[in-house]
């Protein structure tokens, strides 16, 4: 009986046991299964990731390759805006010293101390304008009168030597501060051309460029200056004092009560008269070329109107409104407050007959009185100027002209 009991208890437990086995069998393909599922993805999802990172980092290379390139181009097209001057291109920029001035320098002495002002920088003792004049010795009482007036103001003072007479000057203390130039024969337009560039004036605010044959005890430099500043005037010159100056034009004649004038009035006398509604030169935007005295700008204009071949300028005046930066029945004036004496004494080409005269040691050439020759000449130049306007205006279909009568 006891076998009999214990039977079923083994076969049980062998049943079991196969059950067991007979799971253990079914879960095994059904794991492996599971596990290439699980690679085969892990795999395709590891070679995405690769490949988007690839394609990540291709994009990052390409993007940075673009801002490089954008950035070079950009640096590329500032560059090409740059205006440098011609010849230069091959120097870094901040080497480049495209101005000069006539400040002079001693060989033993470092340059003037330089203080900040308003965030710019200022030379001490600087002088910021130009007195510059056509000299003889003959004229040396005038023009001495008017080199210390000038020095005495601050201005840096050039004169032009058209005697060679350089020598002569130095019994005056002033002389060795003044830039003397000398060649002979020549009118102060040749010199001005040659030795006045605007970027060698560029550092002075006002040039003044004078005939030697002018009185300025009644001109003050400084009060002048600051009229023409108050008044907006570009181009100016000081009136003429009508009862001792030799006046060839009404409109430089010193007007009594006012501080400037900008025209002049005149009736028609059958010709053409000069009233308010006068637009146009000589009634208004006229000076006489004596004494005139020239913005920085104005004369960066100006300097490139006057012909290189035309000595004497004339016809120069006509024009000179053109470079007026603007209005010029404005900016073109004649400053009454301070003026002048024209004493009209001969210079290039003539004689003073008195002087020859009383000094026997004057050669025969000297003594040969050449302003018929010189008159003759400036006619001719007055001509050719006209022509090269007429020509130029016809020629430039870009240029439009600011007062053209309508």
């Amino acid at each position: 009986m006891p076998d009999m009991k214990s039977s079923p208890v083994r076969t049980v437990l062998v049943a079991d046991s196969k059950s067991k086995k007979s799971c253990l069998y079914a879960i095994f393909p059904a794991a492996l299964l599971a596990f290439v599922v699980l690679f085969l993805t892990s795999s395709l999802y590891s070679q995405n990731y690769k490949e988007k990172l690839s394609n990540f980092k291709i994009d990052v290379d390409n993007t940075m390759e673009t801002l490089v390139q954008k950035n070079t181009m950009e640096t590329n097209d500032k560059c090409k805006k740059q205006c440098r001057p011609s010849g230069s291109e091959a120097l870094p920029e901040g080497i480049i010293s495209s101005t000069s001035s006539f400040e002079m320098r001693a060989l033993w002495e470092l340059a003037r101390s330089k203080k900040v002002h308003n965030d710019v920088v200022v030379k001490v003792n600087a002088s910021s304008n130009l007195f510059a004049m056509a000299v003889g010795i003959k004229q040396k009482d005038l023009v001495n009168k008017m080199v210390k007036k000038f020095l005495e103001s601050n201005f840096i003072v050039m004169l032009f030597h058209y005697d060679g007479m350089v020598d002569g000057w130095k019994i005056f203390e002033w002389s060795h501060r003044v830039i003397h130039i000398s060649v002979p024969d020549q009118t102060k337009w040749w010199f001005a051309k040659r030795f006045l560039h605007p970027d060698i004036v560029a550092e002075y605010d006002y040039i003044f460029l004078w005939d030697e044959d002018l009185g300025v005890e009644n001109f003050h430099p400084d009060k002048y200056i600051s009229i023409v500043k108050e008044e907006g005037l570009e181009i100016s010159q000081p009136a003429l004092d009508p009862k001792l100056s030799e006046v060839h034009h009404q409109i430089t004649a010193r007007g009594r009560r006012s501080i400037v004038h900008r025209r002049t009035y005149k009736p028609a006398n059958g010709g053409k008269g000069c009233d308010e509604s006068s637009t146009a030169p000589p009634c208004t935007g006229w000076i006489e070329v004596m004494a005139p005295v020239f913005s920085k700008a104005a004369w960066r204009c100006v300097w490139y109107m006057i012909q290189n071949d035309l000595v004497h300028a004339w016809g120069l005046d006509m024009q000179l409104g053109y470079c007026s930066q603007g209005d010029r029945t404005k900016n073109v004036g004649v400053v009454d407050a301070e003026y002048i004496v024209h004493y009209n004494r001969p210079t290039l080409g003539g004689i003073d007959k008195k002087t020859a005269e009383e000094n026997v040691s004057v050669s025969s050439q000297e003594k040969e009185d050449h302003r018929v020759d010189v008159r003759r000449l400036s006619y001719h130049e007055l001509d050719i100027f006209k022509k090269r306007w007429e020509k130029a205006v016809e020629e430039d279909k870009c240029w439009v002209d600011p007062f053209e009568q309508h």
